[in-house]
């Protein structure tokens, strides 16, 4: 029954991949993106992992999809619809497609795709106690500076936002005295 369910989500990812590539219109695609991610969520639910399955749903499809809509909204996406793809560009990404699927068949009919890990059955506690410790002690650093990355992020939206301008007032714009 698991396999099953592995291939049914497998596919409604692939699709919704798929969909979000071809999608013109950048809300839908937003939307489609969603849908991928909680096609990977009950991935991890199969796996057992619920921990990660959570914080998929919530970091990934709650948060991030909606500051790529409130980007999508800030942005005038009316006239970059009209852009059409180059020849090249089409090309390019159809030979890549074509090599990536090329080379997944390759290993499927090599054999190849790896011994089976023998892992020890934990419970979910340790499995999460586990996470938290990697998480604030060996990867600290990186955690510390994808939050840098995202703050920096969001004062740049904020910024297109205003468009680009000062929020001070013109007077000090001016470089004149403010009166008191």
């Amino acid at each position: 029954m698991e396999d099953i369910l592995f291939y049914i989500f497998s596919a409604g990812i692939l699709v919704s991949a798929f969909l979000v590539v071809a999608s013109r219109n950048p809300v839908n695609g937003a939307m489609f993106l969603i849908v991928a991610f909680v096609g990977i969520a009950a991935l991890f639910v199969l796996l057992e992992s619920f921990f990660l399955a959570v914080i998929q749903v919530l970091v990934y499809a709650g948060a991030v999809v909606v500051l790529f809509l409130f980007v999508i909204m800030l942005l005038d996406v009316e006239g970059s619809e009209k852009i059409r793809p180059r020849v090249l560009s089409v090309v390019a990404g159809s030979l890549a497609f074509a090599l990536m699927v090329l080379g997944v068949l390759a290993l499927f009919a090599s054999g190849l795709g790896g011994p089976e890990p023998d892992l020890p059955i934990q419970t979910a506690a340790a499995l999460s106690r586990n996470f938290g410790y990697e998480l604030f002690t060996k990867y600290m650093l990186a955690f510390q500076l994808i939050g840098f990355l995202l703050l920096a992020a969001m004062v740049g939206v904020i910024y297109i936002s205003k468009g680009g301008q000062s929020t001070a007032p013109q007077s000090v714009k001016k470089g004149e005295e403010v009166a008191q």
